[in-house]
């Protein structure tokens, strides 16, 4: 339904989306979108905890980007953050994952959350080094409900920096070729967010609002409940190289 109303990518993330069946269930949804709807894009976001060489090796070829979040290159810091896998350093994780996306044709890609532990971080070096296609870097975002005010599962306050701060942490980074910064202000809204129900998820008021599930209602009348600001997405550089045969646009 989504293909037919004009979707071209798709990301799949989660919390965790490899914790399924250790990532077969993962594995067979990214097989489906660019081997039966013949999609642009399909892109996957983990922490790289669950990852195998084994899953490479029998879905590697229907995967465009593999993103691995990794919010500071001080394992410390990471574990401060909760960005740690018991028994697992997750540095070595994310030099693994790189590993097998350069070996099976993946394109790398990192996301890192800025917090009040690590804005003061130089990533310059590790990113150089590990060279990813992109580099995310996001101003940690507050939304009530999930990590912000009663009921939350996460409470992430304390974690939170000015614009100020995520701005001298921008300045640091400018000129790495794959740095693309994200403030609360252009990420708020500017994604398409589906949730288990196939429901759009609407941050417009800082909460994510559900609309009625698209397999109720169709596409088209979900989207408009779904408070996606398209300009906002087009300002942030949402379009970019995101396939493999991609050579008409940069990064």
């Amino acid at each position: 339904m989504l293909v037919n109303a004009g979707m071209k990518k798709i990301n799949f993330s989660g919390g965790e989306p490899f914790l399924v069946q250790r990532g077969k269930f993962l594995g067979e949804l990214v097989k489906y979108c660019k081997k039966e709807l013949k999609m642009e894009s399909v892109t996957i976001v983990s922490n790289g905890s669950l990852i195998t060489e084994k899953w490479f090796e029998q879905y590697a070829s229907y995967l465009d980007i593999l993103a691995v979040s990794c919010d500071s290159f001080n394992e410390e810091v990471n574990k401060m953050i909760g960005r740690h896998s018991k028994g697992k350093n997750h540095l070595q994780v994310l030099e693994q994952v790189q590993g097998w996306c350069e070996d099976y044709g993946v394109m790398f890609k990192i996301n890192s959350v800025i917090t009040i532990h690590n804005y003061d971080e130089d990533m310059s070096g590790p990113i150089q080094r590990l060279n990813p296609v992109r580099w995310k870097v996001f101003q940690c975002l507050l939304i009530d409900g999930e990590n912000a005010g009663v009921g939350a599962l996460r409470q992430a306050e304390e974690l939170t920096i000015t614009d100020e701060q995520f701005e001298i942490f921008c300045k640091r980074h400018e000129n790495l070729k794959q740095f693309v910064p994200e403030s609360n202000e252009k990420m708020r809204n500017s994604y398409l967010i589906l949730d288990e129900y196939m429901r759009f998820l609407d941050n417009t008021e800082g909460t994510k609002k559900p609309s009625n599930s698209l397999l109720d209602v169709g596409v088209a009348d979900a989207l408009n409940h779904s408070g996606f600001d398209e300009t906002m997405f087009v300002k942030r550089g949402g379009k970019y190289k995101w396939s493999r045969g991609d050579t008409t646009l940069d990064w």
